[in-house]
């Protein structure tokens, strides 16, 4: 169960509590849907076809924290997807997976955990395992 006002993800093992891990949930205009869901998806190293870096052919970023969808890409590069390691899709493009967290909201969307904590949950839940998300 994910509480989007606590940022805070709870783990269960059926009924038993197994863990709880501090999240990072949607920013304003890109809201954390909330509801029940199922994981539909895994991707041990998915990267984002929407948000990331622009980089030039050596591989430096020319321009950074992209959105596709708004940001015109400088001529000579191409687009590299943010990484999403442990991805867990459970509603349209939003998933959990391993990346920043500082406690508050601070993505795209998508619910952010820690990396050791999104591998330990990408490595126990499987495909169809419920997501709930709450306000």
């Amino acid at each position: 169960m994910i509480d989007i006002s606590e940022q805070r993800a709870y783990f269960y093992k059926g009924s038993q509590l197994a863990g709880i891990s501090p999240v990072a949930t949607g920013i304003a205009g890109y809201r954390t849907p909330t509801g029940s869901f199922r994981i539909s998806e895994k991707n041990i190293d998915h990267r984002s076809n929407l948000f990331g870096h622009y980089v030039d052919r050596a591989g430096y970023v020319r321009k950074s924290s992209v959105d596709v969808r708004r940001d015109k890409r400088p001529a000579g590069t191409v687009f590299r997807g943010a990484s999403m390691d442990f991805f867990m899709r459970f509603n349209g493009a939003v998933g959990m997976h391993a990346g920043k967290v500082t406690g508050r909201p601070e993505s795209h969307g998508c619910v952010r955990l820690p990396w050791h904590m999104a591998k330990i949950f990408f490595e126990n839940a499987p495909s169809g395992t419920k997501v709930t998300v709450r306000q």
